[in-house]
Order: structure tokens, then sequence, then C-alpha cells
């Protein structure tokens, strides 16, 4: 979450007018975050998230994120529900921006996971995947495999300026992916960007899961690859076996994976941190002198990628 687009005091009394939430009282931008603007809006019905969708997001993905988050809801998953106004419509538009109001969700992210936290996790990624199993929507992942040779092509000259052997380094890793990369695992919808910071608690219960604009169709046991990347590894970036061995059996005990999900684990989570290395290192290449959104470091998930690089099994990860 962040705030790219100032929205004035006139502007949004006027678009909270069209919902029955009763008049706006306050607002305030939430800095945290990269991809859109955020507002908490505080209006006589309650607390609301006001969303303004940035160049980044496709427009015509919009419809998808939202029936997806109310399907979730329906099913009993704790996630932002839109709120629709008075002529039913979930997407509007402000200050130029396609824009939604959203359900407040109660919780805060959590910036050092313990191993309580990473049990929760799993099994709430697990409800999330069996929830949405009947879900009609269709969006393919355009951050899968295919789609990492182009972003690092962008940048791969400037790569060595981070670190000398970068570039080389990442193209066979690329080759290697790309040749190797898991087909015919069972797939459904996933989130695709399950980091901390989109996963509230209260203490060490998930009180919500948040932000869902990477969601898509793809392999479901990549959705746990993502996490393990995001999830498991500690500050000085080694990887911590009982966080993980938490996550995926929590995971499996509500949803088992196959035999062919659990050989394809290791090549999956060298894939997912491969990914955001790569809009890592694009952002942070193209990143202009004095904008408001710090880029992350790119090279956290290079020694990710070298951890994964070795692993031989998910009975590394800690799963037996």
């Amino acid at each position: 979450m962040a705030v790219y687009t100032e929205v004035p005091d006139e502007a949004l009394s006027q678009f909270v007018a069209d919902y029955e939430i009763g008049a706006l009282l306050s607002f305030k931008g939430i800095a945290e975050g990269v991809e859109n603007t955020n507002y908490l809006v505080h209006a006589e019905a309650g607390n609301f998230i006001l969303t303004l969708y940035e160049k980044r997001v496709n427009p015509a993905d919009l419809p998808f994120f939202l029936e997806l988050m109310e399907h979730l809801s329906g099913k009993g998953l704790t996630c932002p529900l839109p709120v629709r106004d008075r002529n039913g419509e979930a997407l509007r538009t402000l200050c130029g921006r396609p824009a939604a109001l959203m359900t407040f969700l109660d919780g805060l992210w959590v910036r050092r996971p313990g191993v309580e936290h990473c049990r929760a996790l799993g099994g709430t990624l697990a409800a999330m995947h069996k929830a949405a199993l009947d879900f009609p929507g269709q969006r393919r992942n355009a951050l899968s495999v295919d789609d990492w040779r182009p972003i690092f092509a962008a940048v791969a000259d400037r790569a060595d300026t981070l670190q000398p052997g970068l570039a080389a380094e990442m193209e066979g890793e690329l080759r290697f992916l790309e040749t190797n990369w898991p087909k015919h695992l069972p797939t459904g919808i996933i989130h695709a960007d399950l980091f901390p910071d989109n996963v509230f608690f209260l203490d060490t219960r998930v009180s919500g899961l948040i932000d869902f604009y990477f969601a898509c169709r793809d392999a479901l046991a990549y959705d746990i690859a993502v996490c393990l990347n995001a999830w498991c590894f500690e500050p000085d970036l080694s990887f911590n076996v009982t966080k993980a061995r938490a996550m995926l059996t929590a995971y499996a005990g509500r949803r088992r994976l196959t035999g062919d999900e659990y050989d394809a684990l290791p090549i999956l989570a060298r894939g997912a941190a491969m990914r955001f290395f790569v809009t890592r290192l694009y952002d942070w290449l193209n990143h202009p002198p004095g904008a408001f959104v710090r880029p992350k470091d790119p090279l956290e998930y290079a020694r990710r990628l070298r951890f994964h690089r070795v692993v031989r099994s998910a009975a590394e990860y800690g799963l037996d």
C-alpha cells in the first residue's frame, strides 16, 4: 500500500456519498506497499479501505480480483469485501483512477513471524486454495516462468553493477528454470504474493488476507513456494526449517500434496525466488530519484535462490 494519487477532500466526500455508509468523517493515506494508492476512510458506518489502482494494474483484471474476494468471503475466508455503491457497482473511478471501497479488517501484519504464525499461515493458505476451487474466473499468471526473461533482459546489462557476475549467473538460472519448470501439477486460484504484510493476525491467529492483485490461476504448489521464500528466511537470510515444517505440515493437514507437487517443490521455490529477484532488480535499476517508494533489495532474493539451488528434496524444507 502507498499513496501516489492525492484525493481532495471534496472529491472523496462526493465519492463516499454514493454508498450506504453515511457521511465521511475523516480519512488518511496509508504509506506502506508499492503498487496502489490506499486510504483509510472513516465514515458514519465505520472504517473502510479505499484503493485507487495505479498504472501497473491492468484495469481489465480488476473485475477478476473483486469477484474473487467476494467469492472467498462467501466461502468464509476473511478477506476485504468490496462495498457496492447505491447502483450495485463495486468498481468506480476517482481522480482519474479505477477505485474500489473495501471493508476494513482487524489485525496487524507481523514483521518477524514466528513458528506459530507460519503454522497458521499454512492452514489458511490451504483453506484459501480449497475455497477457490469452484471460482470460475480466469486470469493467467503474468509473472510466471515465461515472463521472467523479458523483465531480466531489460536490465541485464546493468545487473553486474549490483554484484559482479550476477548477469551470467541469473542467465544460467533462467535457462535451467525454463527447461525444467514443472508441468501438469494441480492448478487453481493462487494469491501469488502472500508476503507477511499481506496477512493480518490477532495474536497468532490469522484474521485476514489482503492484496489479491497478483492472484491468478496457476499451480497451487507455486503459492507454497512463494510463502517458503517470504516467511521462512531469517533477517540474515538463513533458512529456518522449523518455520517451514510448521507451515508445510499445517498446509498438508488441510490439503495433501500430490507426489508430483512434493517432488517439484525445490524447483518451484527456486522459481519463486527468481520471480521476485527479476522484478526487484528491474525496479531497483529503474528507480527515479526522489521517488516516494524505496525499491526492495533484489540481492536478498538472489541469496534465497542460491539456497534453493542446492535443495534436492522437499524433505529439506521439513515436509515428511
